[in-house]
């Protein structure tokens, strides 16, 4: 499971990931408990397994820890990731997380920027002709961006409007949509990590005719530049393997992987 990240800029990096995004971080807005070394965050959607380091814990001991987050989101009805970075210990982690039940999602490579760095690479590229990007605050816009990423992955994600409510009204996200003639062709939110100094970038999905354009791109720089200016020096991403090349053209630094580990409860 361990991979090398480098040196020099990207270990830095990696370092301001480890010891600001992981553990209490990830749980700040919504209910937590602890289990030892780990978080378990109860989502709406269902739960999340969060920790900063596993302190050594290993062999039979892990295997019990993960059982117990295993079941106590299964006693609940839910469903449960647990997230594993690439450069973790110990290395066995997703053998032993797979044998308890639990299935791997596609890996996502981890990626962190100067926020200020971006904003200087996409100076002039915040706009794109005939697109109109707007921040949006309310239920109506949520929900036709849920209904565009359903568009575009061709599922049900109805459910996205509850969740950028819920976002929103934490005072921490800034929602994004671009518009073709009223219409959502793509949206995008940045989750401004509270007690850190990072702004975490999500959504960007785009509908696949209003590809190419610079729209993702654009709301890359919008993104950075609200960062910039409420004081988020970084910005992270975990981008999928269609993502990264571009972010990382914009000069974003790969600094790990993360694999979801999933666990459904029968039902």
């Amino acid at each position: 499971m361990t991979e090398t990240t480098g040196s020099g800029r990207a270990a830095e990096l990696l370092a301001a990931y480890d010891g600001q995004l992981r553990g209490g971080a990830e749980a700040s807005t919504v209910p937590s408990s602890t289990d030892g070394p780990v978080i378990r965050v109860e989502y709406p959607q269902r739960g999340f397994v969060s920790y900063r380091s596993l302190d050594g814990v290993e062999g039979d001991e892990l295997d019990a820890l993960i059982a117990r987050q295993r079941d106590f989101f299964a006693e609940r009805g839910m469903s449960v990731e647990w997230k594993t970075r690439g450069h973790d210990l110990p290395a066995d982690l997703p053998e032993r997380l797979s044998a308890a039940g639990f299935v791997p999602e596609d890996r996502e490579t981890v990626l962190v920027a100067e926020s200020a760095d971006i904003v200087q690479r996409l100076q002039g590229r915040e706009s794109v002709e005939g697109i109109a990007l707007r921040l949006v605050t309310e239920r109506a816009d949520f929900e036709r961006i849920a209904a565009m990423e359903s568009a575009v992955w061709g599922e049900d994600w109805s459910w996205l409007a509850d969740d950028l409510v819920r976002r929103q009204e934490t005072g921490l996200t800034d929602v994004y949509v671009a518009e073709a003639d009223g219409q959502v062709v793509s949206a995008a939110w940045a989750v401004y990590k509270k007690d850190t100094e990072f702004t975490g970038l999500w959504g960007g999905s785009t509908l696949a005719e209003w590809r190419g354009r610079g729209i993702y791109k654009a709301l890359v720089a919008v993104r950075a530049a609200r960062a910039v200016e409420l004081g988020y020096r970084y910005l992270h991403v975990d981008a999928s393997d269609d993502s990264s090349p571009i972010l990382q053209r914009l000069g974003f630094r790969a600094v790990t992987t993360t694999t979801p580990y999933v666990f459904t409860p029968a039902s």
